[in-house]
């Protein structure tokens, strides 16, 4: 039995790249940046939005609260919204996409991508602290 050797892509896959390395990626383009970030940002959102609607109405003793269900009602949340923001079913990202690749003149030292994409990174490291949304303007 042979095996072939893995073909390796002379560009990598933007979704197997953290988000705090997104923006300095060097290997991507803007739009593959910018389309990713829509993406993950999608994928938060739809985390947040299945944590919630998972949190029982009403307790009862059949409720398991304990720590190895939270921890697989985690992972389940977690990646059903990679799943589904990687679809593309919803169409969030698509509109973020959109809106962040809409031509704006330039203002300050910043451009109005490059300022988007570090509130983003912004707003996920406050994320992963507080797990809430808040963004900062980059600008002072």
């Amino acid at each position: 039995m042979t095996i072939s050797p893995i073909q390796s892509s002379s560009q990598p896959d933007a979704s197997s790249i953290a988000v705090e390395n997104l923006v300095g990626n060097k290997h991507l383009s803007e739009q593959q940046k910018i389309a990713e970030a829509s993406r993950q940002f999608e994928a938060i959102m739809l985390r947040q939005i299945l944590s919630e609607s998972q949190k029982p109405v009403i307790t009862s003793e059949f409720t398991d609260n304990s720590t190895a269900a939270g921890i697989y009602q985690d992972y389940v949340t977690n990646t059903l919204a990679d799943s589904m923001s990687k679809a593309g079913t919803l169409g969030l990202a698509k509109i973020f996409e959109q809106q962040l690749t809409h031509p704006a003149p330039k203002t300050g030292a910043m451009t109005s991508k490059a300022a988007a994409l570090s509130a983003f990174e912004k707003a996920v490291t406050h994320v992963g602290t507080k797990k809430t949304l808040h963004f900062q303007s980059p600008h002072p």
